[in-house]
């Protein structure tokens, strides 16, 4: 492990979502659901669900960059979201949703627009709507919230129906990053 571990703030929908996929990735020290990018000086479920805020449902990343740089979260990223539906996923909706990418430094800034221009428009036929914006503070969610899909796992039909395909395609498609045992 180097001795200087990074951060990473992305939003893509529930952050259930990307926690559970994250957390499989080679390099990820920790990921922790919480909410960042609103007005409040604060933040906790049931004020970012009113919408009011502003803030996203955003997954905040501790990871190893001699292990996964942030170019491969970016991909991962564009895997396990579509970054063309404004304030959606699925049948999540509204700008707690949305998809974007809090970048904590301009070395970060500069990799999140190529990706965006390269990569995700590559991707996807539709224009990319992930906002791209600097990092200013993260909230952390409610302790039910943290490795929720861990902890509940396919008991829970939303987890059935919407993260488990997610964490499939990660697998599948990133299989060598993925943590071993």
């Amino acid at each position: 492990m180097s001795q200087q571990l990074e951060y990473a703030t992305l939003g893509g929908g529930c952050f259930w979502c990307l926690e559970a996929v994250y957390q499989q990735a080679k390099g990820i020290h920790k990921a922790t659901s919480g909410y960042a990018g609103g007005k409040a000086e604060n933040a906790n479920y049931n004020m970012v669900c009113t919408g009011a805020t502003q803030h996203a449902e955003v997954v905040q990343l501790q990871y190893d960059p001699e292990v996964i740089s942030f170019s491969e979260i970016l991909d991962i990223f564009w895997t396990i979201h579509d970054p063309t539906t404004l304030n959606r996923q699925g049948n999540d909706r509204g700008p707690q949703y949305r998809s974007v990418i809090f970048y904590h430094d301009e070395a970060q800034k500069t990799e999140a627009e190529r990706a965006i221009r390269e990569v995700a428009a590559e991707l996807y036929d539709d224009p990319i709507v992930t906002e791209l914006s600097p990092f200013e503070a993260f909230y952390p969610a409610e302790p039910s919230h943290q490795d929720y899909y861990q902890k509940v796992g396919n008991r829970n039909p939303y987890c059935s129906f919407v993260i488990t395909p997610k964490v499939r395609k990660f697998r599948k498609k990133f299989a060598d990053k993925m943590k071993t045992a």
